[in-house]
């Protein structure tokens, strides 16, 4: 099989490829366009001063950029133009000025800013802006830091009002609580039962049997916590048919009623307030109910310590000074003969005050020992909010 596809006519001489053709090309770098903007308008300064003197001028920058541009040059342009830029910064510093090498490393971190305040590579001096935090670096005056340190740590260790307010009240409320407490306990029928039959209760020398006693007696006590009239106890009648109980007595035992009757409306208004406080302290203060009644037992013991000891010393005394504080002058005396005598002779309120004296001192005893801040106590409340704390 034979090729007849005509051959083409080998010339005499190479065709030139119109790719690889430089003749048309200029005297330029071929990478003008990376040279920075200081080096362009450079140049263009400098081909505006080759255009006012003359084709000389403009003719030999031309062959300098060649020589230095071309392709056996190994010159860096960048380092050239940054070469250049701090031999103008260096020149344009003030003879007081900063020394060339920190306006070379700050004009290396900081570009200089235009005329117009737009960053570029001109002439002006390098401004440097203090830091934003240079002021926390000025420490004030000791004074100044001890007063800040004390409001500080006094304001950390300050405690809430309300709670300690709530701790003295029940304090203050507890022994009042338990004194109306006791003296509820006497002034009922089983404390008349126990003193008309223990063995060594005086007798009455004016016909009185025990029965007599507790039914008369049980009346009286009944006429101070009810709210009958003074007619409760008037309209009683002896088995002769004689009044059982003397105007004077009648008029004496409303005095009792209306203080009975305060001082337990008082008690039950102060136990209230006390279980209001209580609630309160054990869910704003961990402790408060326990320091609260610590102090309350304690001041107690004192009340009935110092009391106890007045009607040691002088018991007579002691209860003519009582009766004048709630009743007048010669409303409580009687005779020997008198019905409230003959009822509860002096022994009674002996008894009476023993025993109101014991149940306070016991009740605050055992509330001492069960609220006693040991260590064990004070290391759990100490564990508990550094426990809290740290959750």
């Amino acid at each position: 099989m034979k090729d007849e596809t005509p051959a083409r006519a080998k010339s005499a001489a190479p065709q030139p490829d119109p790719f690889l053709d430089t003749s048309g090309d200029s005297e330029e770098p071929a990478f003008s366009w990376l040279t920075p903007a200081g080096k362009g308008d450079a140049g263009t300064e400098a081909e505006g001063t080759s255009t006012a003197e003359g084709p000389s001028v403009g003719s030999s920058r031309v062959s300098s950029q060649a020589d230095t541009h071309g392709p056996g040059s190994t010159t860096n342009p960048q380092a050239e133009s940054r070469a250049g830029r701090k031999a103008a910064e260096a020149a344009a510093e003030p003879s007081g000025g900063a020394a060339p090498t920190e306006a070379a490393a700050a004009s290396e971190t900081v570009p200089p800013s235009d005329s117009d305040g737009s960053t570029g590579h001109g002439s002006s001096p390098v401004f440097k802006e203090p830091l934003p935090t240079s002021a926390l670096h000025v420490r004030p005056p000791e004074e100044e830091v001890a007063r800040r340190n004390a409001e500080r740590e006094s304001a950390a260790n300050a405690k809430p009002v309300a709670p300690r307010v709530m701790q003295v009240l029940l304090a203050i409320f507890f022994p009042v609580v338990l004194l109306v407490l006791a003296v509820r306990a006497v002034t009922s029928p089983l404390f008349l039962w126990v003193e008309y039959n223990r063995p060594g209760f005086p007798g009455d020398g004016y016909g009185f049997s025990t029965d007599d006693r507790m039914t008369y007696g049980s009346y009286a006590v009944d006429y101070l916590t009810n709210w009958a009239g003074p007619r409760y106890l008037g309209d009683l009648v002896h088995r002769s048919g004689d009044k059982l109980f003397k105007d004077g007595e009648v008029s004496h035992m409303a005095d009792v009623k209306a203080v009975i009757l305060s001082t337990f409306g008082a008690g039950a208004l102060l136990l209230l307030l006390g279980l209001i406080a209580v609630l309160y302290l054990r869910k704003r203060s961990r402790g408060g109910v326990r320091r609260g009644l610590f102090a309350g037992s304690i001041v107690t013991l004192v009340l009935i310590l110092g009391l106890g000891t007045l009607a040691v010393l002088g018991w007579q005394q002691f209860f003519t000074e009582f009766h004048r504080i709630f009743f007048a002058d010669g409303s409580w005396t009687f005779s020997l003969d008198d019905t409230l005598i003959r009822l509860f002779p002096g022994q009674f309120w002996i008894d009476a005050g023993l025993v109101i004296a014991g149940l306070v001192l016991l009740t605050a005893l055992v509330t001492l020992v069960l609220t006693w801040p040991t260590r064990r106590r004070r290391g759990l409340l100490r564990e508990e909010p550094a426990a809290e704390g740290q959750a």
